[in-house]
């Protein structure tokens, strides 16, 4: 976009012949179109691979959501959303152009990497979706994005640096991690492993055993059934929430620095002191539930 002057004064001698530049509009107007994000271009694509011998999928996606659906079929669909931001429109479609699935078939495990180069990858971002066989093992990785997986049938393993992960009807051992946003677990079998830095964890019908800590933010869990290993919950500043079976064998502890404990169980041989802790055995007793947060209240449901 060229530069527009105008004349906003009287130079014919009705005023005093002033002249201005192109205004506040104006100036704003060509800076923006100097700006490297300018432009853009968008394009989807998709391909369908076959399912790895060892049913196992690899994925890494550095910049952009990541979605993961099981479903009944025997191959891999990959679709891809690519969009591209740079000063002059060919040159966001070339780069566009540049960004590939690079996808590495093995007997055991499919590789999946979205491959975006240095010189866009600022002002670049791809959406991947991935419709897989339900028994197949996921591993999922991200730098700056959401994770999403769901009618998985084997154990799922997910890593987000700036994102949150949402899992949903997942059969089988769960390991996720995010530094700095939300997990959120719902219909859930299996052990299931936690991690935030800072953000909150929230587990809804979950049936098996958990093991959840962040570092700054709250924890609700609710449970259908326990598993052997029991549960722990972990926080340094917030709240934990957490619901039990109407049947439950547990032996609890419960432990708050700053802070209050709620308790609406009946516990058998409670102890506990105005320090803030709370010991106990629920039914029969036998499986481990451990709470503690530094900050933040406790309420057993």
């Amino acid at each position: 976009m060229k530069r527009r002057s105008e004349n906003l004064g009287d130079d014919t001698g009705r005023g005093q012949g002033r002249t201005f530049g192109p205004g506040f509009g104006g100036l704003l107007r060509s800076l923006f179109a100097n700006l490297p994000w300018a432009e853009s271009a968008s394009r989807e694509e998709s391909l369908i691979v076959p399912a790895p011998a060892g049913r196992a999928i690899s994925v890494h996606n550095a910049n952009g959501k990541t979605r993961i659906v099981g479903e009944d079929r025997q191959d891999i669909e990959i679709r891809i959303q690519k969009t591209v931001r740079a000063d002059c429109s060919d040159l966001a479609t070339r780069l566009l152009d540049s960004i590939r699935i690079q996808n590495t078939p093995a007997a055991e495990v499919l590789e999946i990497e979205v491959q975006i180069p240095r010189r866009c990858s600022r002002h670049a971002v791809a959406h991947i979706e991935l419709r897989v066989p339900r028994e197949t093992r996921v591993s999922t990785s991200s730098s700056n994005g959401k994770i999403c997986l769901e009618g998985i049938d084997r154990d799922v393993r997910a890593r987000s640096s700036n994102g949150s992960i949402s899992i949903r009807e997942v059969n089988g051992d769960i390991d996720v991690t995010t530094a700095n946003a939300k997990v959120d677990c719902r219909c859930t079998h299996g052990h299931l492993r936690a991690r935030s830095s800072n953000g909150k964890i929230e587990l809804g019908g979950h049936r098996g055993s958990v093991d959840a800590s962040t570092s700054n933010g709250v924890i609700c869990a609710t449970l259908e059934s326990l598993g052997e290993i029991g549960v722990s919950l972990t926080t340094s500043n917030g709240r934990i929430v957490l619901d039990l079976p109407e049947k439950t064998d547990a032996d609890i502890d419960m432990r708050v620095e700053n802070g209050l404990i709620r308790n609406d169980l009946d516990l058998e041989q409670e102890a506990g002191d105005e320090l803030g802790w709370v010991r106990g055995r629920l039914g029969k007793g036998g499986c481990p539930i451990r709470l503690r947060t530094s900050n933040g209240t406790i309420s057993v449901l």
